[in-house]
């Protein structure tokens, strides 16, 4: 009997040190894992909601680089670009106590669960021109925290933001935009804090393109204070600019080449004759629409701004070409309709004015032009080169017909050969538009290229 109870409590004496044991190895577990938790460096009378204590008088400074992962989305329609990035934000925060235990051998800083930024004093930049600005997740929020030895903070993120630009489009397509991001405190004046751009700054992914345009660097850094007056006072605020230079090649290609093509081809109208007068008039008017087409789809790219770009000018240039070529047919076919009139009604006056002058049955001549009868004394009559006055009783047939075809038609002094106007027109336009065109190019080019740079 004896023997049964010493064996019961034996077992009991057993099983008592056993959860002893157990219960020590599991305060030492759970004391180790408060060891690690980010809260142990918090002390007691920690108050997030004020800022880390500073010299009199001085802010708290707070440096802030970007690495700029991808830049897309250039919307000149809605004046914005969108940028993903990593953010990092660096102080001091001397009221942490901080442990060697929370620190792996040889290192000088540890990461820590982003619940722990949640427990700290934390600025509070943000994005001033943003029109969207947000942490990316995934699973969960893409933060960090890293605390080093020395009681320094660093927050990192990953972010994507849309950025209003206010664009200018005066040089267009070859318009350079400065677009700004300006990143401000929202409710600590500089009086408390001051944002200053870290050694890094600002960094660009190398690995990084733009479709249309050319990004400039190295990127322009600033650091200001601005007054806000919704917030009445001084904040500080750092500013980065962004250039982008748009690439020419693509409207090289598509838009100006194409259009001095076609002008190109409107000059072939001068070099046909008034008897292809339906082949003529459709290569002029297919020129006009395929200007107008091709200039209609360009202007879809861009906003309808209110001034004129440097695209509406050459197009106004190469549609005034074509316009004029179109407007110089319709006045070589009026020539060529008065000419062919004149020719076809002056043999049936010139027997009726011989036969006056052959029978003297008046002191005057009759001079028909054009079916209007005029009394002209049959001496005393000036000549000039293409006239030949009449005196006399009778007069040659020839010299009454040149003066009759003055205006559309006249006989070259030395040669004596007959030059009709809508002809010679035909002959000085295929120089002078060919010529007026390059002088509009050599005056385009130039002016546009010393405002771009």
């Amino acid at each position: 009997m004896l023997g049964k109870y010493n064996t019961k409590a034996f077992i009991s004496l057993g099983l008592t040190f056993i959860l002893m044991w157990i219960s020590e190895a599991t305060d030492a577990h759970v004391n180790y894992n408060y060891t690690t938790k980010p809260r142990v460096v918090l002390p007691p009378n920690y108050v997030k909601e004020m800022r880390p204590p500073s010299k009199k008088g001085s802010p708290v400074i707070v440096d802030f680089s970007i690495f700029v992962v991808d830049i897309n989305s250039i919307n000149v329609e809605d004046m914005d670009f969108r940028v993903d990035m990593f953010i990092h934000q660096r102080w001091m925060e001397s009221r942490l106590e901080i442990s060697d235990d929370i620190f792996e051998e040889g290192d000088d800083y540890v990461t820590l669960l982003p619940e722990f930024f949640d427990n700290l004093w934390q600025p509070d930049p943000y994005f001033l021109n943003s029109k969207i600005a947000e942490i990316a997740t995934l699973t969960h929020k893409f933060t960090s925290v890293t605390l080093y030895k020395n009681k320094t903070v660093r927050y990192a993120a990953r972010m994507h933001a849309i950025i209003a630009c206010q664009m200018e489009f005066q040089l267009y397509p070859m318009d350079i935009q400065v677009c700004p991001i300006y990143i401000e405190s929202f409710s600590s004046n500089n009086q408390k804090v001051k944002l200053r751009w870290s050694d890094s700054g600002v960094t660009l992914n190398p690995e990084l393109k733009l479709l249309q345009y050319n990004l400039g660097q190295p990127l322009e850094l600033e650091e200001s204070d601005g007054y806000m007056p919704e917030k009445v006072g001084n904040f500080s605020r750092l500013t980065v600019y962004f250039r982008f230079e748009r690439q020419i090649g693509h409207h090289l290609i598509q838009t100006f080449a194409p259009s001095s093509l076609v002008v190109m081809l409107s000059w072939f109208s001068f070099w046909l004759g008034l008897d292809a007068i339906p082949g003529r008039v459709t290569l002029l008017v297919t020129c006009m629409l395929t200007l107008v087409t091709m200039f209609t789809g360009l202007r879809a790219d861009i906003p309808p701004v209110a001034y004129v770009k440097a695209l509406d000018l050459w197009m106004a240039g190469c549609m005034v070409s074509v316009f004029a070529a179109l407007a110089e047919f319709v006045v070589v076919k009026v020539l060529d309709v008065q000419y062919q009139y004149q020719v076809n009604r002056i043999p049936k006056v010139l027997p009726m004015r011989i036969s006056n002058m052959e029978k003297g049955q008046c002191a005057t001549v009759a001079s028909w032009e054009g079916g209007a009868v005029r009394s002209r004394k049959a001496t005393q009559t000036p000549t000039t080169p293409g006239q030949t006055s009449l005196q006399g009783n009778g007069g040659p047939p020839k010299p009454a017909r040149r003066q009759s075809l003055l205006s559309v038609a006249w006989t070259d002094t030395d040669t004596g050969v007959e030059k009709i106007m809508w002809r010679e027109i035909d002959k000085v336009s295929r120089a002078v538009f060919p010529i007026l065109f390059f002088v509009f190019v050599l005056l385009y080019w130039p002016i546009l290229l010393m405002k771009s740079s």
